[in-house]
């Protein structure tokens, strides 16, 4: 699954325009699941387990007992209830805190009809139930923005790599969600001071990593790209930990091959307006430019998408269907 949303980059007072695809849909991620399950259900928990596992770091099974949730509160980023959700909601409220802190809950029943976030929707259990949606679950959202279908700050944050530096913010700026009101994301590049104000929600970088700038042919295959990428990151003795965003054109929104092969290495995927790649062209040639009029892709993406826009590694293309270039 994948949502989209719209990021402006201010450099020297420039702003450029794209959207953001990414395979997750919250700014703070689950890694660590706990499964609790009522013995007699340990059958569909394994289910679970095998269904999801791939894609976490951890995914345990604990039996259900009274003191269960108090008893490794903390110990994981989201717990997976194989219950009714009454049972979860008991056992867990006097044990909230802070949002911010507080473990994401999911209840599912022992069908699999339907994965109910009930606590943390945008801090992993959105991202959760999405994943049991795999498994034939229902999920079912009841965070505003996801209801509304639109995108919250937290799913901005998480797809440009980033976490929420004020917390308190995102009430103010997830309602300008709803009313369309909110804008794109501006990113500021420093060194830079700002001052603002409590309805202004400050994303911070998680890491430096690069940026994948990425052109393809239609109906390229996610191996084809996945391939294309790891040679352009190995000849910089980097690997795929170390890229924070994938980053195109728009006229890429929707390539399969692309889409799934940024879901496999944990990224998103930055799609930037032809106005924006014509000011960050690269160096290179390209005949995008004579035949349909865009400018490099690849090259354009990764400066423009880069912290300090320019290249580590000019675009190179890989059999014939991938071109790659690496921003910084």
């Amino acid at each position: 699954m994948s949502t989209d949303t719209d990021i402006n980059t201010d450099t020297d007072g420039e702003e450029s325009s794209g959207h953001c695809s990414t395979p997750d849909s919250d700014g703070e991620v689950a890694e660590e699941i706990a499964i609790i399950s009522f013995g007699r259900k340990m059958d569909t928990a394994h289910d679970i387990e095998a269904g999801i596992g791939d894609g976490y770091e951890t995914v345990d099974i604990i039996e259900y007992h009274g003191d269960v949730f108090a008893d490794h509160w903390g110990e994981y980023d989201c717990f997976v209830g194989l219950m009714a959700s009454g049972i979860a909601m008991r056992k867990t409220a006097p044990l909230l805190d802070d949002k911010w802190d507080d473990p994401a809950i999911v209840v599912v029943d022992e069908e699999l009809t339907w994965a109910i976030p009930i606590t943390g929707g945008h801090h992993g259990a959105n991202q959760v139930a999405n994943d049991l949606a795999g498994m034939g679950a229902v999920p079912a959202m009841t965070t505003a923005s996801e209801a509304a279908g639109k995108q919250g700050v937290e799913s901005k944050a998480k797809a440009l790599d980033t976490h929420v530096v004020n917390g308190d913010s995102t009430v103010a700026t997830n309602l300008a969600v709803l009313d369309d009101e909110l804008g794109p994301v501006a990113r500021l590049d420093g060194p830079r001071a700002v001052l603002v104000g409590d309805d202004v929600t400050v994303l911070k970088r998680n890491t430096d990593g690069v940026v994948l700038g990425t052109g393809t042919v239609s109906g390229v295959d996610a191996e084809q790209v996945l391939d294309a990428w790891e040679r352009a990151l190995a000849d910089l003795d980097l690997g795929f930990e170390d890229v924070e965003f994938v980053a195109t054109g728009t006229r890429k929104e929707g390539e399969e091959g692309l889409y799934e092969a940024a879901q496999r290495i944990d990224a998103g995927v930055v799609l930037f307006e032809k106005e924006t790649l014509e000011g960050f062209e690269g160096p290179s040639p390209s005949r995008s430019k004579e035949l349909i009029g865009w400018p490099g892709i690849a090259e354009a993406s990764a400066i423009a998408g880069g912290r300090e826009h320019e290249l580590a590694r000019e675009k190179e293309r890989f059999d014939d269907a991938v071109t790659v270039a690496v921003g910084r």
